[in-house]
């Protein structure tokens, strides 16, 4: 049996690599998402705000049906990027 020594530092690092490798490979989100999913990627509560988002053309959005609106992350991100405030 081998054994293999690292120091506190190491081994954390190595552990936290192994876990954004992993949730790289097993996490998985649809590119469209349901009304009350964009609502908590944006941490809004209102349906209002949701829909001005939506009629201003500020995020993507797709209704395959009349009632059935989903709305698409990347532009969720990039919306959330675009309004990112950098640090002084």
């Amino acid at each position: 049996m081998d054994v293999i020594c690292l120091e506190e530092t190491a081994f954390y690092t190595l552990v936290e690599k192994v876990v954004d490798q992993l949730k790289d490979k097993f996490s998985y989100q649809d590119k469209w998402v349901s009304g009350e999913e964009a609502m908590a990627l944006m941490r809004i509560k209102s349906k209002t705000t949701l829909q001005k988002l939506r009629d201003e053309g500020s995020i993507r959005f797709s209704q395959p049906e009349k009632k059935i609106i989903l709305y698409d992350v990347d532009s969720i991100n990039d919306y959330l990027s675009q309004h990112a405030k950098d640090t002084f």
